[in-house]
């Protein structure tokens, strides 16, 4: 349950009981967590598409867009923000470890957020039905287990590093079967695919995986299988 409790106070703004000194070894073992959190995340927005029910579809979608990004506190964003300054420029990667540190925002950062975005925002807008918001927050932290323990990490000393060779992503994918039987096969293939296919491209660009470049996985990973769940259900 500790492990549980770690992974919530890492990845969202929701309270945790006091945890005290979190070692290195117990951050490593709640990765496994990290599906369980997206279950949470995810029922916090159903709440808000139900509440938000009785509004037009723009502003019911634009409200629990604000509230996915309020209860992850933008971690994950951040991370995409971060790594499209540091990966998308023709750099080597030495200096895109640089850009990853950089607190400034740069012209990819923002030409890409305003699309994710976008895109998330009219995939929320055009749901139907509340499953995809309590599957794809789960299924996108499963996901990003894969390349957390098959790629290095950009930098030994960073969050990237920490949290490899936990768990496993086995232990992950216990968590997520319900999610796995929820959502239309076409949903996780294109966010599996697309989330897993940015790894690889990141692992090439930037020689590992950091912390940010896990936060942009989970984001592609959560709009990609969206837009593919969106696009099924109403064709």
């Amino acid at each position: 349950m500790r492990g549980f409790w770690i992974a919530l106070g890492f990845l969202t703004i929701l309270p945790t009981p006091p945890l005290g000194r979190v070692e290195a070894e117990e951050f490593r073992r709640a990765v496994a967590c990290y599906p369980l959190v997206g279950y949470v995340v995810g029922a916090g927005l159903v709440g808000v598409f139900e509440l938000a029910s009785g509004f037009v579809e723009g502003l019911r979608g634009a409200l629990v867009l604000a509230a996915w990004l309020a209860l992850t506190g933008m971690l994950h964003l951040d991370g995409l923000l971060d790594s499209a300054d540091a990966l998308l420029a023709p750099r080597p990667p030495e200096a895109r470890l640089w850009v990853l540190r950089d607190v400034h925002l740069g012209s990819f950062a923002f030409g890409v957020g305003s699309v994710h975005l976008l895109l998330k925002w009219q995939a929320l807008a055009a749901l139907e039905a509340s499953a995809a918001l309590v599957a794809l927050p789960a299924l996108a932290r499963f996901w990003v287990l894969l390349p957390m323990h098959r790629y290095p990490a950009a930098r030994g000393e960073g969050l990237g590093a920490r949290a490899r060779g936990g768990a496993g992503w086995r232990v992950g994918a216990l968590f997520t079967l319900p999610a796995f039987v929820w959502a239309p096969g076409l949903a996780l293939v294109v966010g599996g695919v697309v989330l897993l296919g940015a790894a690889w491209a990141a692992r090439r660009l930037g020689g590992g995986l950091s912390g940010d470049v896990y936060g942009a996985l989970i984001e592609l990973g959560e709009v990609a299988g969206l837009l593919a769940w969106v696009g099924l259900t109403r064709a």
